[in-house]
């Protein structure tokens, strides 16, 4: 195996506990909008397509912009984090993931001061973070992942675990439990924001910030190389 594997496997964006701290801020993030925030998923934009495309032919034109604008905002967010990697995919004293974990919690913090009439711009602000989160952090372990999420996470457990069941293969169960952790860490999330917007409400998302803090730190205990991950994202 060449050492740029090697070093690949020990980047800290892809750390189990870097991304723990990620999933547990995405189910949060979800919950936060879903309860607090006018029932918009951050992250589930297939919920919202649904839900945006019954308010069009039911002619509901202010119920379809609720769900439009972060639909929008969640594909902005994508471009902003790719145009992040693109321009500082090469800088050294801070990697880009990096970068992008900071405008995410900067957002996030912002958002915390949002009052519920401003719920369209808090939920649009969400959309963008957690896409420019789903865009720079998609392995964990060198797994491709979802941390924002479960529906990718879930069909890649179970097609580990019954790969693991015909060959007993133990990487496909280490696999299969990788996919599994990230879910439970994310429902805990969710669980935990359900809770806390009851009780701090708009501010409920500053927790989310913490937890991105969490991560953000643990990366900066790295050996994540942007050569390396050039090569391997060609």
């Amino acid at each position: 195996m060449s050492n740029s594997l090697l070093h690949h496997r020990g980047q800290m964006s892809e750390a189990f506990r870097t991304v723990m701290f990620l999933s547990a801020s995405g189910g949060l993030q979800d919950a936060y909008t879903y309860i607090g925030r006018g029932k918009v998923f951050a992250n589930a934009q297939t919920g919202n397509i649904v839900l945006m495309s019954q308010s069009l032919f039911e002619g509901d034109f202010a119920r379809f912009a609720h769900y439009f604008i972060p639909v929008l905002a969640f594909a902005l967010g994508v471009a902003a984090a790719e145009c992040i990697r693109l321009r500082w995919r090469e800088a050294k004293r801070m990697h880009w993931r990096q970068l992008v974990l900071l405008a995410e919690i900067a957002l996030l913090f912002v958002v915390g001061f949002f009052p519920a009439a401003w719920d369209i711009g808090a939920n649009a602000l969400v959309s963008f973070a957690c896409a420019m989160q789903v865009q720079a952090f998609r392995k964990v372990h060198g797994y491709p992942f979802a941390s924002t999420m479960c529906i990718g996470n879930l069909r890649s457990g179970m097609d580990s675990l019954v790969g693991f069941g015909h060959t007993h293969d133990k990487k496909l169960l280490w696999k299969g439990l990788h996919y599994f952790g990230v879910i439970f860490v994310f429902a805990l999330g969710a669980g935990i924001g359900t809770q806390c917007v009851g009780i701090f409400g708009e501010k409920t998302i500053w927790l989310s910030c913490a937890l991105l803090l969490v991560s953000l730190c643990f990366m900066f205990i790295k050996e994540d190389l942007p050569e390396i991950e050039e090569e391997l994202e060609k």
